[in-house]
């Protein structure tokens, strides 16, 4: 199987294009926080090698996940049981990641109030 290797630019791409999304650098300069409103979804050290990204994951998706895929572990510095670490030169296709990457921003919308989640999805319309 052919290696793929997303790059840190795409995976910012495909991070800031969902709506009400924002990234900073709240904990040091190298990590940059993805954020839906005020809620995190992804995190990327950019200092790490492999580069890799941090995603909000269900729990039984997550541990499917790592039994299916060496580039997916439990989420690095972060609770186990909801957060998953993505290496982002592997196996996986650019569609896996995006998925992932989906699934994450879906966890955290839905999290959100009511009122905040209808004033993101008119920014979308």
């Amino acid at each position: 199987m052919a290696k793929n290797i997303m790059t840190h630019a795409r995976a910012k791409e495909l991070c800031l294009r969902l709506p009400g999304t924002s990234c900073d650098y709240p904990f040091d300069e190298v990590t940059l926080v993805f954020r839906v409103s005020d809620k995190m979804f992804a995190l990327i050290n950019e200092e790490r090698e492999p580069l890799s990204i941090n995603l909000k994951c269900d729990p039984d998706e997550a541990l499917k996940l790592r039994s299916m895929y060496e580039q997916v572990t439990a989420g690095y510095h972060m609770n186990k049981k909801h957060w998953n670490t993505v290496q982002l030169e592997g196996v996986l296709s650019d569609e896996q990641i995006e998925s992932m990457i989906q699934h994450s921003y879906d966890l955290v919308f839905r999290g959100l109030k009511k009122a905040e989640r209808e004033r993101i999805s008119t920014l979308s319309e």
